[in-house]
């Protein structure tokens, strides 16, 4: 049984085509509409990559153009059916029953189309999806997908095509289109946005209902005006005894607020659907962050969200249900999804089960209007998508001057990055951003010092107690770089650790991956250097949160916690007894 790939605006009525679907690569460009297909030669899984061998083919060859050919039974009817996928890498166009459907653009964000008037009457249609993906296109944002045709140095095996989940669904003819959540916790306060699509002639209202732990919160009722509502729910207020507080979410009581959306024309319902959203703020205080008004420190763990057999797409549900919770095991309360916008189904289970996600923009590796155009479009669309999930507490679109190299130098790269920095914080005013994680910090709220020292003695020179955040910002060029451009000094902001550590330890080195920072001989070298790195971090003053690499060993890096299959290298109990508190030595593991 799948599960539904939106979690926040869920449907009962749906099909997914995940699934065997007829393939084919067109290395040439020959082909431009599906009756030039010659020959459907091959099967694939979808929806996993043509590169990964959970799809059957495996290839991770160069092919810049492929195609995807699905039957599929759908009988025409009152309602409205669309199709949606999830995400396709990178530009998709798409027939249904040989008549253009839909085309798109970025290999990270979802896409949909109207198909009603392209049904058959028969029942059986026929889906069809053209892929352009050039390998070698260092101007479009592409994360860690390798540009060579073998993963070298720090990135991974590229993801063509369609890579989450495909489906359709039976819409009515008026319907909810968007949700939108934002909570007020110092008002005890819930934002709602609803937009209807379809027939919106007459009166049209929305019923919500609020619940918790079984607990009705709220039941209201609001006119929709112009296709939309929007409003904030308060809960009311029981006097001395606050129940409201137990329902402040964060990852040590992950509180959850159920939704049912009803859409009614009159008394005659045209539409439930099911969504849920949580109490919990998150801002900036000084040199300190902020959750539901305290502070908190941040304890997070850098994943690169790669499976060895299926790549950027989890093996199924439960894998990445199983990769908050490990990420928990290991004493993190937060993870930085690094270079990747994750399955919606990912941020699901990080709401439900309490985890912080840092969300981070795929980066482009070169410096072009167009690329810029690209980035800012499909953030734009990964903001829209996730801007509802509580455990979403940090948007970062640049990662280490990825794609702005010459900030130093080039004054339009570093308009780039303010530009991004305060579009972000136009279309999210409730959570912070970082402007470029790492180094070279102009536009931030935070700012993020990478730093892969292994020595620890090094790093309390480096931050400790007797260094001023001045002397920091001057005098100090951890990986050889500026931490702050010039104009833009410390204003107070917290500083983070967000990328340190790396140790490879590999049990049986014979033929796997051994690269990473620095490195482990054995079980106790590795839980005590890990046991030390922590220690250090965690006692330093200055930070007020660090980010550990990383989560996994991923392709040619062994310096995970993790094996790349998800099985602990030393005990978990050591590691979130390491990464909680250091103050005592740990033997665990040997």
């Amino acid at each position: 049984m799948h599960a539904y790939p939106r979690p926040q605006l869920v449907r009962d009525d749906w099909t997914s085509l995940d699934g065997r679907w007829q393939f084919c690569f067109d290395d040439e460009g020959r082909w431009h509409c599906p009756e030039d297909v010659e020959d459907w030669p091959l099967q694939i899984e979808v929806p996993f990559a043509p590169e990964a061998r959970a799809s059957g083919i495996g290839d991770t060859g160069f092919h810049p153009v492929c195609w995807y050919r699905r039957e599929f039974e759908c009988r025409p009817g009152p309602e409205r059916v669309v199709l949606r996928f999830g995400a396709v890498d990178y530009a998709a166009r798409v027939w249904v029953n040989g008549r253009l459907a839909v085309t798109h653009e970025g290999g990270h964000t979802p896409f949909w189309a109207d198909i009603s008037g392209l049904l058959d009457e028969s029942g059986h249609q026929v889906v069809v999806v053209r892929v352009d993906d050039d390998p070698s296109d260092l101007a479009k944002p592409r994360g860690k997908q390798d540009w060579q045709l073998a993963p070298h140095a720090i990135w991974y095996p590229r993801t063509s095509g369609i890579w989450q989940t495909v489906w359709f669904e039976r819409l009515p003819a008026t319907f909810v289109d968007r949700i939108r959540w934002t909570p007020q916790v110092e008002n005890f306060a819930i934002g709602l946005e609803i937009r209807v699509g379809g027939d919106r002639s007459g009166e049209v209202w929305a019923e919500v209902e609020l619940s918790a732990a079984g607990r009705v919160l709220a039941r209201d009722r609001y006119l929709i005006v112009d296709g939309e509502a929007d409003r904030f729910i308060v809960l009311s207020d029981p006097g001395i005894d606050d129940f409201r507080n137990e329902l402040l979410w964060c990852p040590e009581r992950p509180t959850l607020i159920e939704a049912r959306v009803r859409l009614l024309r009159g008394d005659v319902l045209q539409e439930e659907v099911g969504s849920y959203t949580a109490l919990r703020s998150v801002t900036i205080l000084r040199d300190r962050f902020m959750l539901n008004g305290r502070p908190y420190t941040l304890r997070m763990v850098l994943d690169q969200g790669y499976w060895p057999e299926t790549l950027m797409t989890s093996p199924d549900d439960d894998a990445l249900r199983r990769d908050v919770e490990l990420a928990k095991a290991m004493g993190f309360n937060g993870v930085r999804k690094h270079q990747k916008i994750e399955d919606p189904r990912y941020l699901y289970w990080a709401d439900r089960l309490g985890l912080l996600v840092w969300e981070e923009m795929p980066s482009a590796y070169r410096f072009t209007r167009g690329a810029i155009r690209r980035t800012v479009r499909e953030w734009t669309d990964a903001i829209e998508r996730d801007y509802s999930h509580p455990c979403v507490i940090v948007w970062v679109p640049f990662n280490e001057s990825w794609g702005v190299p010459e900030l130093t130098a080039v004054r339009t790269q570093r308009h780039a990055v303010e530009a991004l920095y305060h579009l972000t914080r136009t279309l999210d005013a409730t959570r912070p951003v970082i402007g470029n994680d790492g180094w070279e910090s102009s536009a931030t709220d935070i700012i993020g010092i990478h730093d892969y020292d292994a020595s620890c003695e090094h790093l309390r020179q480096r931050y400790g107690a007797e260094i001023k955040p001045e002397q920091l910002f001057d005098r100090r060029r951890p990986g050889g770089r500026i931490l702050t451009l010039d104009g833009y000094p410390h204003r107070g902001q917290p500083i983070m650790l967000t990328e340190f550590g790396g140790i490879a330890f590999v049990k049986q080195p014979e033929g796997g991956a051994t690269w990473g920072y620095s490195a482990a001989r054995d079980e106790a070298q590795f839980t005590t250097l890990y046991s030390d790195l922590l220690h250090t971090v965690i006692h330093t003053a200055l930070f007020s949160g660090f980010c550990y690499t990383q989560f996994a060993d991923t392709f040619q890096e062994a310096n995970g916690l993790l094996t790349a299959a998800r099985e602990p290298k030393i005990p978990l109990e050591d590691i979130a007894r390491a990464t909680r508190e250091s103050r005592t030595h740990i033997v665990g593991g040997v």
